[in-house]
């Protein structure tokens, strides 16, 4: 049986709306001219790099990386034709942590990206390329730094099928 989730969105003056979700966290939205909300846009890389980050740092845990400091930088390309929709988007996840394994973090990453994250899936399946990039800034006995690209999901390909065929 299928998840079902709800939002009530109400209009509250000029370009300002505000959305209660079923979660009880309200969120507004509205123009970038008023500027009393987030934009709908915005949101949604927003909820990708929160989506991510769930699934990196919970799986992060499983393979017992200290991370000590974690930030995701996205930056979205739109088209300029109507609808203005992310062509292609890319995430940098940033880690600074001991002794962290860059195979793990990397396997968080790809995990999150082909398997666990709907708001990717669900990019990915449309008109979106989605390119999955890293940090590491790793302390301790070796400290080292690295970085790059670990997968690239879309467009129009859904990652748990892509993951499924690699």
């Amino acid at each position: 049986m299928p998840t079902i989730k709800t939002v009530d969105l109400r209009h509250e003056g000029g370009m300002l709306f505000r959305a209660d979700p079923s979660s009880g966290h309200p969120i507004a939205f509205d123009d970038r001219f008023s500027n009393q909300g987030g934009s709908p846009v915005e949101t949604i890389l927003a909820a990708l790099a929160a989506c991510s980050a769930m699934d990196v740092v919970s799986i992060a845990a499983k393979k017992r990386q200290t991370i000590e400091q974690y930030e995701i930088h996205v930056r979205g390309s739109q088209r300029d034709e109507y609808p203005q929709v992310y062509t292609e988007i890319e995430l940098t996840h940033q880690f600074v942590g001991t002794d962290l394994s860059e195979a793990a973090i990397r396997r968080c990453i790809e995990l999150s990206a082909t398997k666990y994250c709907p708001v990717n899936a669900m990019l990915s399946a449309g008109a979106t390329v989605v390119h999955h990039r890293y940090q590491i800034w790793s302390l301790g006995e070796t400290p080292y730094d690295a970085q790059g690209e670990v997968i690239s999901t879309g467009p129009y390909a859904r990652p748990d099928i892509l993951a499924d065929q690699r």
